[in-house]
Protein backbone atom coordinates (compact mmCIF):
# COMPACT_ATOMS: atom_id res chain seq x y z
CA UNK A 1 0.00 0.00 0.00
CA UNK A 2 2.64 2.56 0.92
CA UNK A 3 5.00 1.42 -2.12
CA UNK A 4 1.58 2.22 -4.32
CA UNK A 5 1.53 5.25 -2.77
CA UNK A 6 4.82 6.36 -3.12
CA UNK A 7 5.06 5.53 -6.86
CA UNK A 8 1.58 7.33 -7.68
CA UNK A 9 3.51 10.49 -5.82
CA UNK A 10 6.12 9.84 -8.00
CA UNK A 11 4.01 10.18 -10.97
CA UNK A 12 2.22 13.32 -9.86
CA UNK A 13 5.99 15.02 -9.12
CA UNK A 14 7.48 13.60 -12.95
CA UNK A 15 6.26 15.55 -15.78
CA UNK A 16 7.05 12.70 -18.64
CA UNK A 17 5.16 10.33 -16.83
CA UNK A 18 1.95 12.74 -15.64
CA UNK A 19 0.89 13.44 -19.12
CA UNK A 20 0.39 9.49 -20.53
CA UNK A 21 -1.20 9.01 -17.05
CA UNK A 22 -3.39 11.58 -17.17
CA UNK A 23 -4.60 10.79 -20.73
CA UNK A 24 -5.52 7.13 -19.30
CA UNK A 25 -7.64 7.98 -16.46
CA UNK A 26 -9.03 11.38 -17.57
CA UNK A 27 -11.88 9.45 -20.02
CA UNK A 28 -13.78 8.18 -17.33
CA UNK A 29 -15.02 9.40 -13.53
CA UNK A 30 -12.22 7.36 -11.75
CA UNK A 31 -10.07 10.35 -13.28
CA UNK A 32 -12.12 13.07 -12.64
CA UNK A 33 -12.64 11.34 -9.05
CA UNK A 34 -9.00 11.17 -8.15
CA UNK A 35 -8.51 15.31 -9.52
CA UNK A 36 -11.29 16.45 -7.23
CA UNK A 37 -9.41 14.57 -4.42
CA UNK A 38 -6.13 15.80 -5.11
CA UNK A 39 -7.04 19.58 -5.69
CA UNK A 40 -9.43 19.27 -2.79
CA UNK A 41 -6.65 18.14 -0.04
CA UNK A 42 -4.53 20.56 -0.99
CA UNK A 43 -6.78 23.64 -0.41
CA UNK A 44 -8.52 21.76 3.02
CA UNK A 45 -6.10 19.18 4.26
CA UNK A 46 -3.10 20.74 6.32
CA UNK A 47 -1.17 18.14 4.37
CA UNK A 48 -2.61 18.43 1.35
CA UNK A 49 0.49 20.70 0.31
CA UNK A 50 2.27 17.68 -0.88
CA UNK A 51 0.76 17.63 -4.05
CA UNK A 52 1.64 19.46 -6.96
CA UNK A 53 -0.64 22.03 -7.47
CA UNK A 54 0.20 24.03 -10.52
CA UNK A 55 2.15 22.00 -12.37
CA UNK A 56 -0.49 19.37 -12.47
CA UNK A 57 -3.39 21.61 -13.38
CA UNK A 58 -1.13 23.03 -15.98
CA UNK A 59 -1.07 19.65 -17.09
CA UNK A 60 -4.47 18.82 -17.10
CA UNK A 61 -4.99 21.48 -19.84
CA UNK A 62 -2.11 20.34 -21.94
CA UNK A 63 -3.88 16.97 -21.86
CA UNK A 64 -7.12 18.67 -22.70
CA UNK A 65 -5.84 20.30 -25.58
CA UNK A 66 -4.35 17.72 -27.36
CA UNK A 67 -8.17 16.19 -27.37
CA UNK A 68 -8.02 13.53 -24.36
CA UNK A 69 -10.18 15.19 -22.24
CA UNK A 70 -12.95 17.88 -21.76
CA UNK A 71 -11.59 20.94 -20.63
CA UNK A 72 -14.55 22.74 -19.57
CA UNK A 73 -15.71 19.30 -17.29
CA UNK A 74 -12.46 19.17 -16.01
CA UNK A 75 -12.08 22.80 -14.96
CA UNK A 76 -15.99 22.82 -13.46
CA UNK A 77 -14.67 19.61 -11.86
CA UNK A 78 -11.79 20.86 -10.19
CA UNK A 79 -13.17 24.92 -9.41
CA UNK A 80 -16.02 22.92 -6.90
CA UNK A 81 -13.24 20.85 -5.37
CA UNK A 82 -10.76 24.24 -4.85
CA UNK A 83 -13.92 25.61 -3.54
CA UNK A 84 -15.13 22.88 -1.11
CA UNK A 85 -11.52 22.24 -0.21
CA UNK A 86 -10.83 26.18 1.20
CA UNK A 87 -14.71 25.26 3.31
CA UNK A 88 -13.38 22.34 4.86
CA UNK A 89 -10.29 24.11 5.63
CA UNK A 90 -12.26 27.38 7.00
CA UNK A 91 -14.61 25.24 8.99
CA UNK A 92 -11.35 23.32 10.46
CA UNK A 93 -9.62 26.25 11.86
CA UNK A 94 -12.48 27.77 12.85
CA UNK A 95 -13.32 24.43 14.86
CA UNK A 96 -9.89 23.18 15.73
CA UNK A 97 -7.50 25.91 15.62
CA UNK A 98 -6.09 26.19 19.17
CA UNK A 99 -5.93 22.58 19.34
CA UNK A 100 -3.56 22.72 15.94
CA UNK A 101 -1.53 25.72 17.22
CA UNK A 102 -0.42 23.68 19.99
CA UNK A 103 0.46 20.43 17.88
CA UNK A 104 4.15 19.53 17.73
CA UNK A 105 6.19 19.21 14.42
CA UNK A 106 6.27 16.31 12.45
CA UNK A 107 7.12 14.89 9.22
CA UNK A 108 4.01 16.49 7.48
CA UNK A 109 3.35 19.32 9.78
CA UNK A 110 5.37 21.86 10.95
CA UNK A 111 4.11 25.18 13.42
CA UNK A 112 6.60 27.55 10.55
CA UNK A 113 4.01 26.89 8.02
CA UNK A 114 0.99 28.08 10.53
CA UNK A 115 3.00 31.40 11.47
CA UNK A 116 4.56 32.02 7.55
CA UNK A 117 0.52 31.84 6.39
CA UNK A 118 -0.64 33.80 9.58
CA UNK A 119 2.22 36.74 8.36
CA UNK A 120 0.91 36.24 4.29
CA UNK A 121 -2.63 36.89 5.90
CA UNK A 122 -1.77 39.88 8.02
CA UNK A 123 -0.43 41.59 5.50
CA UNK A 124 -2.81 40.92 2.35
CA UNK A 125 -6.01 40.55 4.45
CA UNK A 126 -8.76 38.80 3.00
CA UNK A 127 -7.33 38.92 -0.83
CA UNK A 128 -5.06 36.44 1.48
CA UNK A 129 -7.76 33.61 0.02
CA UNK A 130 -6.90 34.75 -3.98
CA UNK A 131 -3.09 35.13 -4.20
CA UNK A 132 -2.37 31.98 -1.84
CA UNK A 133 -4.33 29.91 -4.43
CA UNK A 134 -0.93 30.44 -6.59
CA UNK A 135 1.41 30.12 -3.74
CA UNK A 136 1.84 26.34 -2.46
CA UNK A 137 1.70 25.64 1.14
CA UNK A 138 0.25 29.15 1.60
CA UNK A 139 -2.52 27.68 -0.26
CA UNK A 140 -3.45 25.28 2.14
CA UNK A 141 -3.35 27.18 5.23
CA UNK A 142 -4.65 30.30 4.27
CA UNK A 143 -8.44 29.16 4.42
CA UNK A 144 -8.05 27.52 7.25
CA UNK A 145 -6.37 30.92 9.16
CA UNK A 146 -9.22 32.53 7.83
CA UNK A 147 -10.98 30.11 10.19
CA UNK A 148 -9.01 30.28 13.38
CA UNK A 149 -9.16 34.23 12.66
CA UNK A 150 -13.04 34.00 12.69
CA UNK A 151 -13.20 35.69 9.25
CA UNK A 152 -16.83 36.57 8.30
CA UNK A 153 -18.02 33.52 6.27
CA UNK A 154 -19.66 34.93 3.33
CA UNK A 155 -16.90 37.63 3.25
CA UNK A 156 -14.42 34.27 2.95
CA UNK A 157 -16.89 32.75 0.98
CA UNK A 158 -16.66 35.26 -2.01
CA UNK A 159 -12.65 35.70 -1.74
CA UNK A 160 -12.94 31.53 -1.73
CA UNK A 161 -15.16 31.30 -5.05
CA UNK A 162 -12.86 34.38 -7.21
CA UNK A 163 -9.49 32.58 -5.64
CA UNK A 164 -10.75 28.99 -7.07
CA UNK A 165 -12.22 29.63 -9.75
CA UNK A 166 -9.22 32.14 -11.34
CA UNK A 167 -6.93 29.86 -10.30
CA UNK A 168 -8.19 26.33 -11.58
CA UNK A 169 -9.27 28.45 -15.03
CA UNK A 170 -5.63 30.51 -15.42
CA UNK A 171 -3.58 27.19 -14.64
CA UNK A 172 -5.78 24.53 -16.99
CA UNK A 173 -6.04 27.31 -19.69
CA UNK A 174 -2.77 28.37 -19.98
CA UNK A 175 -1.51 24.87 -19.88
CA UNK A 176 -4.50 23.90 -22.83
CA UNK A 177 -3.69 26.80 -25.26
CA UNK A 178 0.11 26.63 -24.65
CA UNK A 179 0.20 23.13 -24.66
CA UNK A 180 0.17 22.49 -28.09
CA UNK A 181 2.93 25.00 -28.89
CA UNK A 182 5.94 23.42 -30.51
CA UNK A 183 9.08 24.77 -28.56
CA UNK A 184 6.67 24.06 -24.94
CA UNK A 185 6.29 20.48 -26.18
CA UNK A 186 9.38 20.11 -26.99
CA UNK A 187 10.46 21.20 -23.73
CA UNK A 188 7.36 20.22 -21.45
CA UNK A 189 9.51 19.06 -18.07
CA UNK A 190 11.18 22.16 -18.11
CA UNK A 191 8.21 24.62 -18.75
CA UNK A 192 6.83 22.41 -15.60
CA UNK A 193 9.81 22.81 -13.37
CA UNK A 194 9.83 26.50 -14.43
CA UNK A 195 5.90 26.80 -12.96
CA UNK A 196 6.92 25.14 -10.05
CA UNK A 197 10.11 27.37 -9.09
CA UNK A 198 7.96 30.47 -10.24
CA UNK A 199 5.01 28.68 -7.61
CA UNK A 200 7.53 28.76 -5.11
CA UNK A 201 9.47 32.02 -5.82
CA UNK A 202 7.04 33.60 -2.95
CA UNK A 203 7.78 31.94 -0.33
CA UNK A 204 11.59 31.69 -1.30
CA UNK A 205 11.70 35.78 -1.50
CA UNK A 206 9.42 35.67 1.77
CA UNK A 207 12.18 33.37 3.85
CA UNK A 208 14.92 35.54 3.00
CA UNK A 209 13.54 37.99 3.83
CA UNK A 210 12.97 36.81 7.05
CA UNK A 211 16.13 35.30 7.57
CA UNK A 212 18.30 37.69 6.38
CA UNK A 213 16.12 41.20 7.41
CA UNK A 214 16.38 39.88 10.92
CA UNK A 215 19.46 39.46 11.05
CA UNK A 216 20.74 42.82 9.46
CA UNK A 217 17.99 44.42 12.05
CA UNK A 218 19.61 42.98 14.89
CA UNK A 219 22.81 45.74 14.75
CA UNK A 220 20.19 48.73 14.55
CA UNK A 221 18.21 47.39 17.91
CA UNK A 222 21.27 47.47 19.70
CA UNK A 223 22.77 50.61 19.01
Amino acid sequence: MIETLIEFMRTLWTPERLIPFLAGVLTSWVGYAMLFGIVFAETGLLVGFIFPGDSLLFTVGVVAGAGDANVAALCLCMMVAAILGDQSGYFLGHRTGPKIFSRPDSLLFKQQYITETQKFYDKHGGKTLIYAKFVPIVRTFAPFMAGVARMQYMRFLSFNIFGGMGWVLSMTLLGYYLGGVPIIRRHFEKVVLGIIFISVLPVIIHAAKARFGGSSAAPSESD
